[in-house]
């Protein structure tokens, strides 16, 4: 004897969580499984990218994916589900009407029977196959069908109403059955303007695939009239088309988020900016020596590794600028941690996650999470986490040979440090013009906690260590 089983049990849906601090949308990047597929709980079935960071989704139970609800390249609002997965496959066929929907017919056949002893069960659907049948047993009445007789008219055109009703047509008019097709195929036609009853089905059980709406769609996409051009925002995202003179990218994900948070912060805080030039050749020196230390073997040294090292010990003199503004309680808030900020540029625009606790850690500590944060955002793992939480941040502009900037504040931090291009510059060192290793350096402060002389303190603190970096040692 088959088993029907409960659809509502049978399948579950997962839906789009809220994988960062107040999100409300997340883009599918990469789907990692197809329908069929089998996966187990903790297993990631796709990647998406937020206003922050590009995230892996682990599904959180077993089962066969049933149904991929969104194509790659969709932005989907955080709750909606985005997979369903059938949770016990091979349990039996999943329990659903036959094609006349006999229920809803029965019951528009029994005019006599009360309302309130008619049982409430499912009601009629307009996505899927169907509604499930009712479990509730019920004698047979007058009027009912019985196999190998014929249905009384009215009762045949009562099931031809709910027929077309669930069909879409709204009319008593006998109709084909539904076509099978799952919600995003279905969605796919109404957007080309597809019937799907014009459509040949390739699917397996005469299921219509998304290939079958295109191919129907085809023939009806004739070229536009030369009156009325394509318009531009029609082009895919970074396609390069013969002839255009424009083409436009839709703003999302991470450069959505971070063109809202510069805005914001340009307009929010007062910035002030200060530079300062210094002879960093001392500083490139301890660079070389460190990479031959047994200590600091394996790990990234570099300029930048020092010069964090160096904002350390600068906060560490001056607490003062490792602060935020809280606007709605007009209050300061000292900052007693320091979570460093690396500002890098990725594919997906710039992010800025952050060291936790930078200011505990030993130099090779430092090291360690640095080499970890760059090679991790280069892969564009971030998570939403890492980038949460900073206090003050570095962004490095001399690595693509410019000598300076005015940074914006990342929001809610008060401090920000450009470092520019290391360059041999001849430099005044010892009364006589030598060539030495120059750069300069801009710090961008919020003027409403950080005044001029506060500012100018922490500027010139971190050129004094990176000028003479036995500083490191006296200082820190």
């Amino acid at each position: 004897m088959t088993t029907m089983t409960d659809a509502s049990v049978r399948f579950r849906e997962f839906k789009m969580p809220d994988v960062g601090e107040g999100l409300t949308e997340a883009e599918i990047l990469k789907w990692y499984v197809q329908p069929g597929d089998t996966v187990t709980d903790g297993q990631v079935v796709c990647e998406v990218e937020t206003a922050k960071a590009a995230v892996e989704l682990p599904i959180p139970y077993d089962g066969v994916v049933h149904e991929l609800r969104f194509d790659e390249g969709t932005t989907v609002d955080v709750g909606t589900a985005i997979i369903t997965v059938d949770v016990a496959p091979g349990s039996g066929p999943v329990e659903e009407p036959p094609p006349a929907a006999t229920e809803p017919a029965v019951a528009a056949a029994e005019p006599e029977a009360p309302a309130e002893d008619k049982p409430a069960g499912r009601q009629p659907v307009l996505v899927g196959y169907g509604v499930a049948e009712s479990s509730t047993k019920r004698r047979p009445r007058k009027g009912t069908s019985v196999p190998g007789q014929a249905q009384p008219a009215a009762q045949t055109e009562a099931k031809a109403a709910v027929q077309a009703e669930l069909n879409g047509h709204g009319t008593a008019a006998p109709a084909a059955p539904r076509p099978l097709a799952k919600p995003p195929v279905r969605k796919l036609a109404k957007d080309l303007g597809v019937d799907l009853a014009t459509v040949v089905p390739s699917g397996p059980d005469g299921i219509i695939t998304r290939d079958d709406v295109r191919a129907a769609a085809a023939p009806a996409e004739a070229p536009a009239p030369v009156a009325v051009p394509e318009p531009v925002a029609a082009v895919t995202a970074g396609a390069e088309v013969a002839g255009a003179r424009e083409t436009r990218i839709p703003v999302k994900g991470v450069r959505k988020a971070t063109a809202a948070a510069m805005v914001g912060s340009a307009f929010t805080a007062p910035h002030v900016t200060e530079f300062v030039t210094v002879d960093v050749t001392r500083t490139m020196k301890l660079v070389e020596e460190l990479k031959s230390d047994k200590d600091m073997a394996g790990l990234r040294v570099n300029p930048l590794l020092l010069i964090a090292k160096a904002l350390l010990v600068a906060i560490r003199r001056n607490p003062e600028v490792n602060a935020a503004w809280d606007e709605a309680n007009q209050e300061i808030v000292l900052k007693h941690y320091v979570n460093l900020g690396i500002a890098a540029a990725t594919p997906r625009g710039l992010i800025v996650p952050n060291i936790k606790d930078a200011h505990d850690k030993t130099l090779p500590q430092l090291a360690e999470a640095l080499g970890e944060l760059v090679s991790t955002a280069r892969e564009g793992r971030t998570t939403p986490a890492a980038m949460q939480g900073g206090t003050v941040t570095i962004t490095n502009v001399g690595v693509f040979g410019v000598d300076t900037g005015t940074p914006i504040l990342n929001p809610g931090e008060s401090a920000i440090l450009a470092v520019g291009a290391i360059k041999l510059q001849p430099w005044v060192h010892k009364g006589k013009v030598k060539p030495r290793q120059v750069t300069t350096l801009a710090l961008s402060f919020d003027h409403r906690l950080v005044d001029g002389e506060l500012g100018s303190k922490v500027l010139a603190d971190v050129a004094a260590v990176l000028e003479q970096p036995k500083r490191l040692i006296t200082w820190a």
